[in-house]
């Protein structure tokens, strides 16, 4: 296949080979445990089930793409892959999920109790990690993105299922949830590397925009992707009463019947047979998954316009790239 119709993300890891390879090693020799044997079992089953690590390979890009030549990239970057990890364990047990990337989740497969405990090691251990380098800003970042991530899921806990929720409020939730990481993972690759301010700056926004656009996306595959790609069912955000940014669109527009459909099916939890394909009806009704796809390009376009005032690197195209990449899933 020709290197320019290959995802990025595949370009990207490749381009990273030697640095991920040391990264596992590290996360590996982390998640240990010599007393608890039940840590390094819940934890493998859920960082070996074939996750693309994007996160940890954006903290790498970040350093590569400046030049850094180590070692302390790869110790950040097993921080940010711990610190998502154990946010997965805790949502998987809040959302009572039982699937995570095409598996059974680690709460279904030994218990609520065990995923909260293996879930509190890890990020443990991602502090433990992140003190290493002894880089006091690094240290900073990654100390308020695990602050922020607590912060915006129980936001979401408030928010998911108030019709009154509204983009402003959306996107507040995603920025803790899933941004603030992404963001913090690229901007520490860049500090570590001691770049100037208006290049980490760049950093963090292109970070921050590929987290929000990332997030978007993967609302709207939920009601509409196979359910192989994203490793859940189609319509758990529904079934689960998450106010999502497609429904929040339609609930927008919506006619007072139609709210109250969705006051019963979100507010209530009273869901029937059909409902799913009548949610579906109504964002198409409205225009609201293409009005969200929208909003996802234009967060895509905003990643690429901030790597502009980095330097010229083949890593700096595949970030590029990589942008591009996420919003295609739902061309």
């Amino acid at each position: 296949m020709q290197d320019n119709v290959r995802k990025p993300l595949d370009r990207l890891s490749e381009a990273l080979t030697d640095e991920m390879a040391a990264v596992n090693v590290l996360i590996r020799d982390r998640m240990a445990s010599r007393h608890a044997p039940r840590i390094p079992e819940v934890t493998a089953h859920l960082i070996e089930a074939g996750g693309k690590r994007l996160r940890p390979m954006l903290t790498l890009a970040a350093a590569k793409l400046l030049g850094y030549p180590g070692p302390w990239h790869i110790h950040l970057a097993a921080t940010v892959e711990f610190i998502h990890t154990a946010t997965l364990l805790h949502d998987d047990v809040v959302d009572e999920s039982r699937q995570r990337r095409g598996r059974p989740t680690a709460n279904l497969l030994w218990d609520n109790k065990s995923s909260v405990l293996v879930g509190d090691y890890l990020f443990a251990r991602s502090f433990q990690l992140m003190v290493e380098p002894g880089n006091l800003r690094t240290l900073e970042i990654l100390a308020n993105a695990s602050a922020t991530i607590a912060e915006g899921e129980v936001l979401q806990l408030t928010a998911a299922q108030d019709l009154a929720t509204d983009e402003n409020v959306y996107l507040q939730v995603v920025r803790g949830k899933t941004a603030a990481l992404f963001s913090a993972a690229t901007e520490v690759g860049g500090v570590i590397a001691g770049a100037p301010d208006d290049q980490v700056q760049a950093l963090f926004d292109y970070g921050d925009a590929l987290g929000i656009s990332f997030q978007i996306v993967d609302d709207l595959l939920d009601y509409g992707g196979a359910t192989e790609t994203i490793g859940k069912n189609t319509g758990d955000d529904f079934r689960e009463r998450k106010l999502t940014l497609p429904v929040i669109k339609a609930i927008a527009q919506a006619t007072p019947d139609e709210r109250a459909f969705w006051a019963r099916t979100i507010e209530t939890g009273d869901q029937r047979e059909g409902d799913l394909d009548e949610a579906l009806a109504l964002m198409a009704r409205h225009g609201a998954m293409a009005a969200a796809r929208r909003d996802a390009l234009d967060h895509a376009a905003r990643a690429k316009a901030a790597l502009q005032v980095l330097p010229p690197h083949p890593i700096r195209d595949m970030l590029s790239d990589l942008a591009d990449f996420v919003v295609s899933r739902v061309a």
